[in-house]
């Protein structure tokens, strides 16, 4: 069992294996939008967050793009502050975006919020039981957490292959994943 004071080690090694396979699998994205599975799609046009890749993140813009041709809203997360749930600003393709903390591309400040009811989900890793971990300032644990209190909400967590490991540490304020989406498949938790 690894314990939650790996978690540093832990993030380092898969963060890692995430840039070495983002420099081998450039279309991964794309992959992993064509793939996507229909039905974890909303039939009726919903809010959907998506976030804007940081370097080696998986690229959400191809799936939010065939989300947005299906009828659906976009909207990317806002850093509100530490400690705090993040904000979700609507956001179309080819809308401004402004860098913020840490290199984050957000939304303007002008933009409507929006409450979404599926979230896309960066990481760092996940195991097999949904766990994730993050980069480590909760701010997903605190967003989830207060949209599960509030509402039926689904959380994919989107990876490459390689960030799926057996077993992560989990803390009691961790919010676990509803599934994962990677380049080649899809696992539901």
């Amino acid at each position: 069992m690894i314990s939650s004071a790996d978690k540093p080690a832990l993030r380092a090694r898969l963060l890692d294996l995430r840039g070495k396979a983002a420099q081998a699998k450039p279309k991964a994205g794309a992959l992993l939008a064509e793939t996507f599975p229909g039905d974890w799609v909303p039939e009726t046009s919903v809010c959907i967050a998506g976030y804007w890749p940081l370097a080696g993140e998986m690229d959400p813009r191809p799936l939010m793009a065939r989300l947005a041709t299906a009828g659906h809203s976009i909207c990317l997360p806002v850093v509100v502050g530490d400690g705090q749930s993040l904000e979700f600003r609507s956001w179309q393709l080819g809308d401004a975006l402004e860098r913020k903390a840490l290199g984050v591309m957000e939304p303007l400040s002008h933009q409507p919020v929006c409450q979404p009811s599926l979230l896309l989900v960066p990481l760092v890793g996940c195991d097999r039981s949904g766990n994730r971990l993050g980069y480590g300032k909760g701010y997903y644990d605190h967003t989830l957490s207060a949209l599960r209190a509030a509402r039926a909400i689904r959380a994919i967590g989107l990876a490459f292959d390689c960030q799926m490991v057996a077993d992560l540490p989990a803390d009691g304020h961790d919010q676990p994943l509803d599934a994962l989406a990677t380049e080649s498949r899809f696992v539901v938790f």
